[in-house]
């Protein structure tokens, strides 16, 4: 690993992002900022009026950072892969999710290849962002960018760089995380440093693309292991009648060895859920399990259902499931965002409402919510819609919940993010993982 110098010149080159959402908005924004002329590519019409307009559809960015950068000239927003032919870099920001049978999906990524590979030309740049298994850059999206004769390190320059991004953080904009950098070759490398150079703080190169690959996989599955053993104590001391949260205060007081992580109802986005499960994939390739990943896998996909029985269990007998109403509060899957990806929402509602539970949902933030094949509208958070609910279960802990006015007429609460602590109200309040 190595940290380098970088020669800066006066002529900022052009970068296209494919991709315009999570990670490619912010990313063509900083960009824009740094001086750089910037191609926005998406092939979501939506998302390139909505630009136009000014406008923000990602709660972390405002509509006057978009309108900033229009008034600037600096960025421009089309769906025509046409415009790669203007950029000397071209980064790829597009969806890496999971099939239908929980095996990597890169249907987005071989689309963008192919685009781009008819299209690249000698000199530019092309960097992957979208996490992805170790080899995905040389094995996936190099055959793709070589198809017209061109040759990887000598005519184009290939690498990975994996996103950072962690949507709803205000502690750190994206130019102070540390950006890794990679190439297929050392020419590659030393191109893409360069470009990511003048845009972050500091900048990071690793030995190869499976390297930086891995070290964005390494830490989802750092997250992904140790909030799965979290939800496990908390399903532990539920059972024991001691408080979870109580016991996560107290270890933290120890200044080395022990890196708080707290319960929730399973995790949710595009990465951590997702990333360690392509690790897996790719492991079983080579004829190995991976048993951590395996085992926090399992515990992850119990959550909702563990969730629900508690809530079952807290209303019976008077309460059968098929008479009960429930409301969620929350579908995002963390606070103060507007995704719902692989959020455990979903999920818990579909179980409650194949026992015959009636569910209603309220996120300030989401107003629909896809549940199997249903598509659910969010409902006012009103103290009538309060009172009907014979629980309300707490799911995201946005900033703006009005816990109070929760506490003061709910009747039931399950409280999944410990956003009851310390108040007082006339609801009863059973804590995830508390007494």
């Amino acid at each position: 690993m190595l940290e380098q110098e970088h020669s800066d010149t006066s002529e900022f080159p052009t970068v296209a992002v494919v991709g315009l959402g999570y990670v490619g908005l912010p990313l063509s924004l900083l960009f824009a900022r740094k001086g750089f002329q910037v191609i926005g590519i998406d092939l979501d019409r939506s998302k390139i009026e909505t630009l136009r307009k000014g406008r923000s559809y990602i709660p972390d960015i405002p509509d006057d950072a978009v309108q900033s950068v229009l008034n600037s000239a600096r960025f421009t927003q089309t769906d025509n892969y046409d415009a790669i032919d203007h950029a000397d870099t071209i980064i790829l920001c597009v969806p890496t999710p999971l099939s239908a049978a929980h095996t990597p999906d890169l249907q987005f990524l071989k689309l963008a290849g192919e685009e781009i590979g008819r299209r690249v030309k000698p000199g530019q740049i092309i960097v992957l962002e979208s996490s992805t298994y170790p080899g995905t850059t040389t094995e996936i999206l190099m055959p793709l960018l070589e198809q017209t004769g061109l040759s990887v390190g000598n005519d184009i320059f290939l690498g990975f760089s994996p996103e950072r991004v962690d949507p709803g953080n205000k502690q750190y904009s994206i130019e102070q995380i540390t950006k890794i950098v990679s190439g297929v070759t050392s020419a590659c490398k030393n191109k893409i440093y360069e470009v990511y150079s003048r845009a972050f703080d500091k900048v990071i190169t690793v030995s190869s693309t499976e390297a930086a690959e891995m070290t964005k996989l390494l830490e989802n599955c750092y997250r992904f292991v140790n909030i799965s053993l979290i939800n496990e104590m908390a399903m532990i001391c539920d059972r024991l009648d001691i408080d979870v949260w109580e016991i996560i205060e107290a270890a933290a007081t120890k200044p080395f060895g022990f890196s708080a992580f707290y319960p929730g109802p399973g995790v949710g986005g595009h990465c951590i859920p997702v990333d360690p499960i392509y690790l897996q994939w790719k492991m079983k390739q080579y004829g190995m399990d991976a048993m951590f990943i395996e085992l926090s896998n399992n515990i992850n996909q119990m959550m909702p259902s563990y969730i629900v029985q508690q809530i079952q269990s807290a209303l019976a007998p008077d309460k059968p499931m098929k008479d009960a109403n429930i409301l969620v509060y929350g579908a995002a899957y963390k606070k103060d965002i507007n995704d719902a990806r692989e959020t455990s929402a979903s999920e818990i509602i579909y179980l409650f409402k194949k026992l015959g539970a009636h569910v209603v949902y309220h996120d300030p933030y989401v107003p629909s919510l896809l549940v199997k094949e249903e598509r659910m509208i969010g409902v006012e958070l009103s103290e009538a819609a309060l009172q009907r609910a014979d629980c309300v279960l707490i799911l995201t802990d946005h900033s703006c919940i009005p816990m109070q006015q929760i506490m003061d007429h709910a009747r039931l609460i399950y409280d999944t993010r410990n956003v009851t602590k310390g108040m007082k109200g006339k609801a009863k309040v059973i804590r995830l993982g508390g007494k």
